[in-house]
């Protein structure tokens, strides 16, 4: 993977965007890599993700504009499936991502933070949409994730107006969760992590998956979807461990993912 680093530590698997000449500007190729690197997390050991950009300027500064300047109707379609597919199997991924966002994430950098479930962010992050100034519209799910994060209203004015917001105004319309200075963010993102980690991981999956498909349907089915991954946890050693931890008054506990 020539521009996407992998690395695990313990429980924590760690995925970054390594073209920091280009500010880790996304084309098909880094895409690619970071399918791959996705693919290549071992499910059984890594409990949570941090998916971040290399340098100290850009977590992921959009996508290549060289590379899609050129593009047909039918190249652009066909490249808006690519990072959208892509994009989508990380929010779709069953392990917590947390994006820990240094510097810019424009374009496709934004669109892939929201394709995260948790948002951190130094603060001299910058967020924003520029497309429309293009000549384009987003294509790597912008124009649905951004309103589904902070209201309509919000969103069609970041897409409309192609205007950028800093860290404090992202932490102020609850798109990111934390801010932090730019020594501090990779600490807290795997601090973070750890506190994942520790849980029960068939639970957090759950979690995860509850979370994610009720929101795509209304209360009524959503809660059905709950009730039965609820259920589901209570076929595993994890729930027992947890439970009898609890009643023996046990901090330690062993979760074994299974």
């Amino acid at each position: 993977m020539g521009y996407v680093d992998y690395e695990q530590e313990g429980f924590v698997g760690i995925v970054t965007i390594n073209r920091p000449k280009a500010l880790n500007a996304l084309n098909e190729e880094v895409l690619k890599d970071l399918e791959a690197a996705f693919d290549s997390i071992d499910q059984n050991t890594v409990r949570a993700v941090i998916l971040t950009g290399a340098g100290e300027k850009s977590f992921v500064a959009g996508a290549d504009i060289a590379a899609m300047s050129t593009m047909t109707k039918e190249q652009g379609e066909a490249f808006g499936k690519y990072g959208n597919d892509i994009f989508r199997k990380i929010e779709t991924f069953p392990i917590p991502v947390i994006a820990a966002v240094n510097g810019f994430a424009l374009g496709g950098g934004n669109e892939l933070a929201m394709s995260c479930d948790i948002r951190i962010c130094s603060e001299n992050a910058v967020f924003g949409q520029p497309e429309v100034g293009l000549g384009i519209t987003p294509g790597f799910g912008g124009t649905q994730r951004l309103a589904r994060l902070i209201g309509v209203g919000k969103a069609k004015e970041m897409l409309y107006t192609a205007r950028n917001i800093k860290a404090d105004e992202a932490y102020r319309l609850g798109f990111v969760n934390a801010v932090y200075p730019q020594e501090e963010l990779m600490p807290a993102a795997k601090k973070m992590a750890g506190i994942i980690a520790a849980n029960a991981p068939i639970a957090v999956r759950n979690s995860k998956k509850a979370a994610n498909d009720g929101l795509q349907t209304d209360m009524d089915q959503a809660i059905v979807i709950e009730e039965k991954l609820f259920g589901a946890c209570f076929e595993t050693e994890d729930q027992k461990e947890g439970m009898a931890a609890f009643l023996e008054k046990r901090k330690e506990k062993q979760f074994k993912n299974r």
